[in-house]
């Protein structure tokens, strides 16, 4: 389960400002939604594909004992 901010709190920040975890939380969730979402809803979610792109994706460089290379957010 997701704890953290959430899009109301985010929405009033830059997405430079976002976690990982909460760029990869809220990717998956419009994505999933897609289809559904109107202009303003696609135009968030191109910003926040564009700052997953700019950080160089959504991944760890090493994987750990106990974290693989993927970051979860829950």
């Amino acid at each position: 389960m997701y704890v953290g901010r959430d899009m109301t709190e985010l929405s009033m920040m830059s997405k430079t400002t976002w976690s990982d975890k909460e760029l990869a939380f809220f990717h998956h969730n419009l994505q999933q939604i897609a289809p559904y979402l109107n202009a303003e809803g696609v135009m968030i979610h191109k910003e926040i594909i564009k700052e997953i792109m700019n950080r160089g994706g959504l991944h760890s460089h090493e994987a750990t004992w106990t974290q693989g290379t993927r970051v979860h957010y829950d």
